[in-house]
C-alpha cells in the first residue's frame, strides 16, 4: 500500500484545481486559492513535507466538507 509522500507546490495547486479551487491569486503575504466563498492560503515552499501537506489537506477537507483519502489524492495527480 502507498504512503503519503512530500508534494511539490505546483502539483498541490494542480490537484486543488481538479477539486474545484480557483487561483492561485496574490495576497499580501501568501498566495491563496478560492473555493466558493472560502480562501486557502498557499505557502511559498517549493515542496511541502508530509506533515505540512496533511495539515493543509485538513483545511481543504473542512472547506469542501468531505474527506480526501490517499487513493483519491494520488488519482488527482
Amino acid at each position: 500500500m502507498s504512503r503519503w509522500a512530500p508534494c511539490k507546490r505546483r502539483d498541490f495547486i494542480s490537484r486543488l484545481r481538479k477539486l474545484g479551487f480557483r487561483g492561485p491569486y496574490s495576497g499580501t503575504r501568501h498566495q491563496f486559492m478560492i473555493y466558493g466563498e472560502h480562501r486557502l492560503s498557499i505557502p511559498s515552499n517549493v515542496e511541502y513535507s508530509v506533515p505540512q501537506l496533511r495539515m493543509m489537506l485538513e483545511e481543504v477537507e473542512k472547506i469542501i466538507k468531505r474527506k480526501i483519502d490517499l487513493q483519491e489524492w494520488e488519482e488527482l495527480g
